[in-house]
């Protein structure tokens, strides 16, 4: 009977590794260099890590087994208190690991920075002169993705594609909320912010659907607010390029402001023509052409301020990419109908404008209005 328990106490192992099975290991087998040496950094600081973790677990269980109490072999030694030697090791060891890890994140910190422009395809590819990365912008909205393609003059919605082994440089921001740009076998997840702009340098160097996704909690969409990255060689990447052309429509600022309010589960969109500057627009917050944009505030508060008649343009510099709906308000699904899961009972919030995006309003005023009191005084 208790062989029997025996037995089924280790068979009950195997229902756990049936659960990792289902795992997805992206991020420690990804497809992109950037990703691969972030990889290599993780396996490099877990294993100087285990340097010291793992003697400490052995020499842990070690003792207790020999100091045991019915083991009277061992030598008791109540007044002892002190070892050089063995002081020694227990301090030399763990400093020895803290210098080098601190030396391998110092290197890493500035080889992997996602603003530096690439010197490398992969270990054993060197970057060639002349290769021209490809650029792409990308927009996150609620709660889906947009890429702007500016060298090919194509738009689409949550659908990536890029060549094999060809750079790209990423230019990030977001419509309205705060959320984090993340291919796990491309690179690193990178926030994008309204009214900013991150960066991110990277290649892919395996063919290949690979999943893209919002790695920061921006909403009742959130969960659903992913896309497909296609890596694929430079004759599939001009076919798709030319899919995006044949089957798209035209991006001006009307369909932006349609696409930009909130909505879950969108099916890919391919946008064939995109309105000059549209992207810049986005950026400084003024694609709603009766919004002042931010380039245009930062202007003349290097001016000095717009006087008092800078007050007239409050109005203007309330950011409210959800059309100035209140927080309650309903967003819109991707299939026409309503979604209600933001909705919220506190009537007290009519006719606010999206915390932290009224840049004329209370304490968040915008610097034109105070150079203009300043002026006053």
């Amino acid at each position: 009977m208790l062989r029997l328990a025996k037995i089924f106490s280790r068979l009950s192992v195997i229902p756990l590794f049936l659960l990792l099975s289902g795992c997805n290991f992206v991020v420690m087998a990804p497809s992109g260099d950037i990703a691969m040496q972030q990889r290599d950094l993780i396996i490099i600081s877990v294993a100087l890590m285990l340097i010291i973790i793992i003697p400490v677990i052995f020499l842990t269980l070690y003792f207790a087994w020999k100091y045991r109490q019915s083991n009277t072999q061992a030598t008791y030694e109540p007044e002892w208190h002190h070892s050089t030697r063995l002081e020694l090791v227990i301090w030399s060891a763990p400093l020895a690991i803290i210098i080098a890890l601190g030396a391998v994140t110092w290197i890493s910190t500035h080889q992997l920075d996602p603003y530096r422009p690439l010197d490398r395809i992969a270990a054993d590819k060197p970057l060639s002169a002349d290769v021209k990365p490809l650029t792409v912008e990308v927009v996150a909205l609620d709660w889906k993705w947009l890429f702007f393609y500016p060298d090919y003059g194509i738009a689409t919605v949550n659908e990536l594609a890029a060549p094999v082994d060809r750079p790209i440089n990423f230019k990030i921001t977001a419509s309205a909320v705060m959320n984090s740009f993340f291919i796990p076998a491309l690179a690193g997840q990178i926030y994008a912010m309204p009214g900013m702009e991150t960066k991110l340098h990277a290649v892919i160097n395996h063919p290949g659907e690979f999943q893209g996704l919002s790695a920061n909690y921006s909403g009742a969409g959130f969960s659903n607010m992913r896309f497909k990255f296609h890596g694929l060689n430079q004759a599939d990447f001009d076919q798709w390029v030319q899919k995006a052309k044949s089957q798209g429509t035209a991006l001006g600022r009307p369909e932006y402001l349609a696409l930009a309010k909130p909505s879950e589960r969108n099916p890919v969109q391919y946008f064939n023509a995109v309105d000059d500057g549209l992207y810049n627009a986005v950026l400084n917050m003024c694609a709603d052409p009766s919004k002042m944009c931010m380039s245009e505030m930062m202007h003349i508060d290097a001016k000095g301020g717009g006087g008092k008649e800078s007050q007239e343009n409050r109005e203007r510099l309330i950011y409210d990419n959800r059309d100035g709906s209140p927080l309650h308000a309903t967003p819109v699904k991707a299939d026409g109908g309503a979604d209600h899961s933001m909705q919220h009972g506190d009537n007290s919030m009519q006719g606010m404008s999206m915390q932290g995006m009224d840049m004329g309003n209370g304490s968040s005023s915008d610097s034109s209005t105070g150079s203009a009191q300043h002026q006053g005084h």
